[in-house]
């Protein structure tokens, strides 16, 4: 495509606006402005070369001098900071890198996937993991064209429903009240929104509010730069879509134009106007993207409502109503609502594409790392701002799952979480003790404050998530989280100053703490925080959906962002396991021998349904049988999960007391501890080895 330009049988391929760019494409390989990189520029042996870059030649150019020759190509050779505004190609996110393809043309999707089918074919494959679907321009339409592809190759019926032909999950990141398309042909997510359940299921409400309120007064954040969690992302959003997706809005900016163009009554918005409503709505979606599509399904009530309120809000960014109702043309493209033409199609696909890119850089990789008064709570598939889950919560949506979703996936540690569950478990106990975090925090930096509090609450809580203070892993995962912030230094902007202090504040204070320091810390958290690692590794085991464990954490398994999470696992094997990382490998191990000899109690068509504790503490307990719909009315026999919640307060408030967990019919046996049970059972004495419980029928 480099070489013959649009007349390439490849130029399809790609999401290419050769108008924008007078007929070329820009590549922003260049490390400087092209006029102090034009002594690096050299042809040889038929090729343009750029240090280790190698572009081939117009056929018929290879002679010319070098400005002839480079205005000769089909692409433009630019610096890398015009990617931001200059850009006229699709990418992923806003790495210029990583070119993105048109999947949605057959050609492209059989030549991309052969390999792949060809594994299935033969067997190799049992699952595929589809990443960031929300970047396709058709998400559904992929999805069959996959399950048709995929059925045909393992030679199953084209019109059997559900899953695909290979168990199919997809990382769709689902807001908290967000649904997963019914008609999509997948088994599910990769589990992110069960990851949330799960870990906010551990977080005390009324604890978060007062160890927020004590950030606030430590660190002193403005509101939208990490005092207040929708002010921050709202400012986050607004600062990626000026900056770093200048381009891609610069590019439905001039097809709205066109469209506007091709209509007598819209040809007065201006192409300001245009990028403006444009932005306003962008930085309003409250979830990754709408699904509306010209010529193919129409939006969803819930996209309709969710994009005539973000445009209701958005008018408030123009001064004249009449220059306002460029707003509702904006929103009426994004829900293909305008017309059926090729620009149509075009702004209603990329609308909601840069909307996912938009989401994704601007809360998860920079929002997250401005609001941090609980650092478990910013976590992929997390609501910062909302991040605890009551009990009746935690159940209707495992219901739900069970109901709709049954093979599901269920994480709690990925590549991609920014601290491992068994991290996340001991961040959460601080909601259970804030008062106690807040002194610890303001006395462990009277001595050492370092550049600012609002680093100093970080650290300090990144630290105590690995569990100790080591330099080599502590370091590079706070500095990368000061560059994703945006705040003092960034990727692109570094400033090695600040940056030297950082290093100097993390060597000084967590990783050159005293010993006596963390064994106050553990006495404070290690209760709590086994009681959460070992009833949310439990949780994920159970719970409706397939559990999916990553390297390493069938022990006690800490990691912070990557690359600290990608580090090879110490498999250390049962005999080396100790305390924590014993039971939950005991844990681990019970629980999946229980669904392979089980397999009906946990799968599809399997029942689920909550026990409800009773007595003082019973908020303290999460309960819920799993079994065989079909047996005993589904609710009554099976496999019973028993769970402590909050078990500091639990603990301050006396133990469990008189509180009772009544079972189902029968006599029970623990398979963590053998311990025996029947009929309304004493939670003091159930609970009393581990602070969870995996019931059998005896």
């Amino acid at each position: 495509m480099l070489r013959d330009g649009p007349e390439s049988p490849y130029a399809r391929w790609f999401d290419i606006d050769w108008q924008a760019q007078g007929g070329k494409v820009l590549l922003p390989v260049l490390g400087g402005p092209l006029g102090e990189e034009w002594e690096r520029l050299r042809v040889e042996d038929g090729v343009l070369r750029y240090y280790d870059h190698a572009f081939p030649l117009r056929p018929g150019t290879e002679g010319l001098p070098l400005a002839a020759l480079l205005d000769a190509q089909w692409y433009r050779l630019g610096w890398w900071r015009l990617a931001r505004t200059e850009l006229n190609y699709r990418r992923f996110f806003t790495i210029s890198e990583l070119i993105a393809v048109r999947v949605e043309d057959p050609e492209v999707f059989d030549a991309t996937h052969a390999t792949l089918l060809e594994l299935i074919r033969d067997g190799v494959v049992d699952g595929l993991r589809i990443d960031h679907p929300d970047g396709l321009a058709d998400p559904e339409g992929y999805l069959r064209r996959l399950d048709r592809a995929v059925r045909t190759a393992t030679g199953e019926a084209s019109d059997q429903e559900g899953g695909g032909g290979r168990w199919t999950v997809v990382e769709k990141i689902l807001a908290r009240d967000e649904r997963l398309p019914t008609t999509w042909p997948v088994a599910g997510t990769t589990g992110y929104d069960a990851l949330h359940h799960i870990d906010g299921l551990f977080v005390d409400p009324d604890g978060l509010a007062k160890l927020t309120a004590r950030y606030r007064a430590f660190a002193a954040p403005p509101a939208d730069l990490g005092g207040d969690w929708p002010a921050t992302v709202r400012r986050a959003a607004r600062e990626v879509v000026t900056h770093e997706l200048a381009a891609e809005v610069a590019r439905l900016t001039r097809t709205a134009s066109r469209i506007c163009a091709a209509d007598p009554r819209l040809r007065d918005h201006a192409p300001w106007a245009l990028r403006t409503a444009i932005r306003e709505l962008l930085v309003r979606l409250p979830v990754y993207r709408p699904y509306a599509s010209v010529g193919g399904p129409p939006a969803t009530d819930a996209d309709a409502v969710m994009l005539r309120s973000a445009a209701a809000d958005a008018r408030g960014a123009f001064t004249v109503e009449q220059e306002a109702r460029v707003v509702g043309v904006v929103r009426d493209a994004a829900l293909g609502r305008l017309g059926d033409g090729p620009d149509h199609r075009d702004f209603c696909a990329r609308f909601a594409q840069t909307g996912a890119a938009l989401r994704a850089k601007s809360v998860e990789d920079t929002a997250f790392y401005r609001y941090t008064p609980l650092l478990s709570a910013a976590e992929v598939g997390g609501d910062p701002g909302r991040p605890a889950v009551a009990p009746e919560e935690f159940h209707a949506f495992a219901a739900r799952r069970s109901r709709d979703w049954p093979a599901t996936g269920t994480v709690l540690s990925t590549h991609d979480t920014k601290r491992s569950a068994d991290a996340r478990a001991r961040l959460a106990a601080l909601t259970e003790c804030p008062g106690w975090w807040a002194r610890t925090v303001e006395e462990l930096t009277r001595s050492a404050p370092g550049p600012d509090p609002h680093l100093a609450w970080t650290a300090w809580q990144t630290a105590l998530a690995l569990g100790h203070g080591d330099a080599a892993r502590l370091v590079p995962a706070v500095l990368k989280g000061v560059r994703e912030a945006g705040l003092r230094t960034t990727w692109t902007e570094q400033n090695a100053a600040y940056e030297e202090e950082v290093s100097a504040f993390l060597e000084a204070g967590p990783c050159a703490a005293d010993p006596s320091v963390w064994a106050a810390i553990g006495a404070e958290l290690d209760g709590p925080a086994r009681a959460n690692a070992l009833g949310a590794a439990l949780l994920q085991l159970t719970m409706p959906g397939v559990p999916d464990l990553y390297m390493g954490t069938e022990h006690l398994y800490t990691a912070l962002v990557d690359p600290d999470n990608r580090r090879p696992p110490e498999f250390g094997g049962e005999p080396e396991a100790r305390g924590v990382s014993a039971e939950k490998l005991l844990l681990t191990r019970a629980a999946l021998r229980l669904r392979r000899e089980r397999p009906k109690w946990f799968g599809p068509g399997s029942g689920y349904a909550p026990l409800t504790a009773e007595g003082p503490s019973a908020a303290h307990c999460v309960a819920f049988v799993r079994a065989d719909a079909g047996s005993e009315g589904g609710g009554g026999g099976g496999a019973v999960t028993v769970v402590t919640r909050l078990s500091r307060r639990l603990s301050e408030a006396g133990g469990w007391g008189a509180t009772r967990l009544p079972l189902p019919a029968g006599r029970w046996r623990d398979l963590l501890t053998g311990r025996t049970a029947e009929g309304s059972e004493a939670l003091d004495e159930l609970l009393s080895g581990l602070p969870v419980a995996l019931l059998v029928r005896s």
